[in-house]
């Protein structure tokens, strides 16, 4: 039987790891042994996006990685990250193919568009219209544009979490990265900045003002009725600081601040907002690891436990920000100490492909046993995804 050849670049980190395999069993990771190298001895650090990448591709094909969904679209966004910057072709035709699934050559794609949650892989549409020019990708996206004329809103005018009795009054801090993204890349490449970069600006001041509180971070959800299960009866607010619903808080603030005119109204507030969750996380973020717990604020609980597309996310938030001066340059030393965290939980296993430990598997707004009991899954999406925009961020920092 002939054996099926691995990816040059793969190859290369699976030697890499080889090398890494020999050293002490006291070496706890990759980003380790890296920097524990002699000063003296110049040192190229592995392309983990490209391995990463690379062992995700051999894993799936564009027709078994999943349906249409938005962990699937977070990864393969981060996936073209790593084209954009390699010019791996491979990558894009693997976009596409997966996108191709589900819309037909007419534009047409079979979605209600009745959540947040399956906006966000709308992202490919934006991007595949850029990358080939095909009018079917245009049709796809106005398609989720124009349910937003549409779709339900709390009185003060913030998407609901989805359209269904269940969501109803509902805001997650997860939404705001599911739909807004999107929302201002659409309006750039399709010429509706004027409604887009007003609407995403909206919706991340008014979930900021509803989920922000006076340590900084976010609660994880707010109900407008007050009447679900986990909301305050007085504040409507979810009961916890979930570190992943916080993550894609930050990482949207960030797109969106990168995206609207440096004079527009809502800016102030959103760098208010941002700033203040940044000290909070600093203040949070775990000093023996640099990442951050899946119950942010509860660190000092023995069952707590780091969470790493969590500290994906944030380590890219405090990056990006200090980089576009968002926030104060020492941020960027709080991301390195994040970086090397989220390093030390990725690794290749015997087959030469990656494998990024403790990922939160997807999570519903609960209580803090029932966030600590979550599924810590390897190669989860979420994380896999996450990780790719980090790493395009800091690997060169």
């Amino acid at each position: 039987m002939r054996r099926r050849r691995m990816p040059a670049a793969l190859t290369a980190v699976a030697l890499a790891a080889v090398t890494l395999s020999a050293l002490p069993a006291a070496v706890p990771s990759p980003a380790a042994a890296v920097s524990a190298r002699p000063a003296d001895r110049p040192v190229t650090a592995p392309d983990w996006s490209v391995a990463l990448v690379d062992s995700t591709t051999a894993r799936y094909t564009p027709s078994t990685i999943g349906g249409w969904s938005y962990p699937v679209g977070l990864y393969l966004y981060g996936q073209y990250l790593t084209y954009r910057r390699t010019h791996e072709a491979r990558y894009l035709t693997y976009i596409k193919d997966y996108v191709d699934r589900f819309v037909k050559s007419d534009g047409t794609i079979d979605q209600p568009f009745n959540s947040l949650d399956s906006m966000q892989a709308g992202r490919l549409l934006v991007i595949l219209h850029r990358e080939t020019g095909q009018d079917r990708y245009r049709e796809a996206a106005k398609k989720i544009r124009d349910r937003l004329n549409t779709y339900p809103r709390t009185a003060d005018g913030g998407f609901w979490h989805a359209d269904t009795a269940s969501r109803a009054n509902q805001l997650w801090a997860d939404g705001v990265y599911m739909v807004n993204p999107f929302l201002v890349e659409y309006g750039k490449e399709f010429g509706d900045r004027a409604y887009a970069d007003d609407e995403a600006a909206k919706q991340l001041s008014l979930y900021g003002s509803h989920l922000q509180v006076a340590n900084g971070l976010l609660r994880h959800a707010y109900d407008e009725s007050k009447t679900v299960s986990w909301a305050d009866p007085q504040t409507g607010l979810a009961p916890e600081h979930w570190c992943r619903a916080v993550g894609w808080y930050s990482m949207a603030i960030t797109n969106v601040l990168d995206a609207i005119p440096a004079d527009h109204p809502r800016r102030p507030q959103l760098l208010k907002i941002f700033r203040r969750l940044a000290a909070g996380l600093e203040r949070y973020q775990d000093p023996a690891t640099g990442r951050w717990f899946q119950v942010i604020d509860k660190g000092g609980r023995d069952d707590n436990w780091t969470e790493t597309s969590c500290s994906s996310m944030f380590t890219y938030a405090l990056s990006r920000g200090a980089q576009r001066g968002y926030l104060d340059p020492h941020y960027r030393a709080v991301a390195r100490r994040g970086y090397q965290g989220v390093l030390a939980k990725l690794s290749i296993g015997a087959d030469g492909l990656t494998n990024l430990a403790d990922i939160s598997v997807g999570t519903n707004v609960g209580d803090y046993a029932y966030y600590i009991a979550r599924t810590r899954a390897a190669n989860d999406f979420h994380g896999l995804g996450a990780f790719l925009i980090m790493n395009e961020q800091l690997r060169g920092d």
